[in-house]
């Protein structure tokens, strides 16, 4: 089996050698340009199921191939009337199929012609050599087909209220960001590192929201408090709080859902922490306490087995892409990053830790201003994932608070009782972890 296997690749390399790199090169295109139309173009085949439609996996392909070969002549001949030509061509074609669709089936709808004038693009790409942009694209552009219906239900759950905060979030990132300055301020703060961290921690947090929305707490209170810890956990616990209090049927099921959301802030920090720190250092350093204080969290959860009443109620939470949560963040990280530098400057590694107090407000800004000063080299990641636990501990103190203030007796004492347990483990995990670090850096080292 092995000499066969041996022989047929000893056979290709010896067909591809007597190919000379011009030709090599333009198959290679050939090749993937067709690739990509046949992607697209299955998804259409599939979305007909079954009934005749304007263009198919053939048509998408030749669409691709066309592009691709008109630029090639472009490039190599010097005769760009030809990629000129093919643009118009397949420009009318889309839009002749957009009419028809249109006005003559009289149905509604442009995908068809403008995915396959997309993929006229995605060739021309590909001669261009831009392979992994063309990849990306006919990847992205199948997904958004498949999903269709799924965004189509994700649109639906949206407010206008909403809407118009993604809109302006998006305003922020493709306009505010260019324009931001990359340069070090007070020797320790960069603004546009500074806003690009805010932008990837409420993408998350905004996704999150999004299924949020999309499962809807008539699917489980304990599954909108999980999805809502990676939203906000302070607000989601004083939402499922303000439930129990309102029907006292609830109280198991928002304490599920808040002990949950406590522990999907857990792992939302540790994400946070690897997102700032892209080495990877603060978060193996904080992973062991944060683990087991998370297992614990979710323990809690399972022992609580009894029967749930469900509701369709809605927890009030605001989107993270609104400006003033975004912001809020953006401040709190920037403030906590310049007390973190300059305690650590005045009183070394002891001082730093008087910022894991800012745990009560938002752990996620503790975690974030701490990773980035060890990712810059001015805290150790050993002092910084040690703080972002210390944070997370406090942050987990601060439920009880919320949940005393907002919400119901029955619920309060069963979220106090877990919590205290969950606050002591915690803390024994994190000083056991600290005494173990300088063992666990020889390892390492």
């Amino acid at each position: 089996m092995y000499d066969i296997y041996g022989l047929v690749v000893f056979t290709i390399q010896q067909w591809l050698s007597y190919i000379d790199p011009v030709t090599y090169d333009f198959l290679e295109k050939f090749g993937l340009s067709g690739l990509i139309g046949i992607l697209i173009g299955l998804e259409r085949e599939r979305k007909s199921d079954g009934k005749d439609i304007f263009a198919g996996a053939r048509t998408y392909a030749i669409a691709a191939i066309s592009g691709m070969i008109g630029t090639y002549i472009a490039i190599n001949q010097g005769m760009y009337e030809i990629l000129y030509l093919t643009m118009v061509f397949f420009g009318v074609i889309a839009a002749i199929v957009v009419y028809i669709k249109n006005v003559v089936y009289r149905q509604v709808g442009t995908t068809g012609g403008v995915t396959m004038y997309f993929v006229f693009l995605m060739g021309v790409m590909v001669a261009f050599d831009y392979y992994l942009f063309a990849i990306m694209g006919a990847v992205a552009v199948t997904f958004l087909l498949v999903e269709k219906h799924t965004l189509r239900d994700f649109a639906t759950h949206l407010n206008q209220n909403e809407v118009t905060n993604a809109v302006q979030f998006l305003i922020v990132l493709f306009i505010l960001f260019p324009v931001t300055p990359n340069t070090t301020i007070l020797e320790v703060l960069n603004p546009r590192y500074i806003l690009g961290i805010v932008v990837m921690v409420s993408s998350i947090s905004f996704i999150s929201f999004l299924l949020m929305k999309k499962a809807g707490t008539e699917r489980g209170i304990p599954l909108s408090g999980f999805i809502g810890g990676l939203v906000n956990s302070e607000a989601t616990t004083g939402s499922l709080a303000s439930l129990a209090k309102k029907k006292n049927e609830l109280v198991d099921a928002s304490y599920r859902g808040i002990v949950l959301s406590n522990a999907t802030m857990l792992i939302r920090n540790m994400v946070i922490a690897f997102i700032v720190d892209p080495t990877g250092q603060v978060l193996l350093f904080m992973l062991p306490p944060q683990l087991v204080i998370t297992a614990v969290n979710i323990g809690m959860v399972v022992k609580k087995n009894r029967p749930l009443v469900e509701g369709s109620e809605s927890l009030d939470i605001e989107s993270p892409f609104a400006l003033k949560p975004a912001f809020k963040f953006a401040f709190g990280f920037t403030l906590l990053m310049l007390v973190s530098y300059y305690l650590n400057l005045w009183f070394g590694n002891a001082g730093v830790f008087m910022v894991a107090l800012g745990g009560l407000v938002s752990s996620a800004a503790v975690t974030a201003s701490v990773g980035a000063l060890a990712f810059g080299g001015s805290l150790s990641p050993t002092t910084a994932a040690l703080v972002a636990v210390l944070a997370s501990v406090i942050s987990t103190s601060n439920k009880i608070l919320l949940v005393w203030w907002s919400g119901s007796d029955e619920l309060g004492q069963m979220v106090k009782s877990s919590f205290r347990i969950l606050m002591g483990v915690g803390a024994a995990a994190l000083v056991l972890w600290a005494l173990g670090l300088p063992l666990f850096e020889k390892i390492l080292i």
